[in-house]
């Protein structure tokens, strides 16, 4: 089940049925089935909480993924800073729905196994982030 929550923060998320049955096809792609994936919206103040707390990381990000994925089932929770993600729209230079579909995948994406620490990790999370975003505007495009 796949699960959007606000703590503290409006997403504005819309089309979330389309957005489900996208994250179910990405998953798909790398050979995953969805099962548990929470995301929570919220502020830059719980994300930082929760970068302490959970990571013993001491700053603001756009998301926080708890990977839960056994076997081929894709699952997690994700954790996802509004106020980031509208201070990276504007930063470069996207409106923040484009930015807020971005971290929604980015999520998902770490959980098929794609990583983003080095030049050449982040290279490919960046073309398979892209390659996302092309799916979810054909989905949008046909609902």
């Amino acid at each position: 089940m796949i699960t959007f929550n606000e703590d503290g923060a409006k997403s504005k998320l819309k089309n979330r049925r389309v957005i489900k049955n996208w994250i179910k096809e990405v998953a798909k792609s790398y050979g995953l089935v969805t099962g548990d994936l929470s995301y929570i919206f919220c502020t830059d103040d719980m994300i930082l909480e929760v970068n302490r707390q959970y990571l013993q990381h001491d700053y603001y990000t756009d998301i926080i993924t708890f990977d839960y994925v056994e076997s081929n089932v894709c699952s997690g929770d994700m954790f996802i800073s509004v106020d980031t993600v509208k201070s990276n729209s504007e930063l470069f230079n996207s409106t923040y729905m484009n930015e807020l579909h971005r971290v929604v995948i980015h999520g998902v994406l770490h959980l098929c196994g794609l990583k983003d620490k080095s030049p050449k990790d982040e290279k490919k999370m960046r073309a398979a982030e892209d390659k996302a975003l092309a799916l979810l505007n054909e989905m949008l495009a046909k609902a």
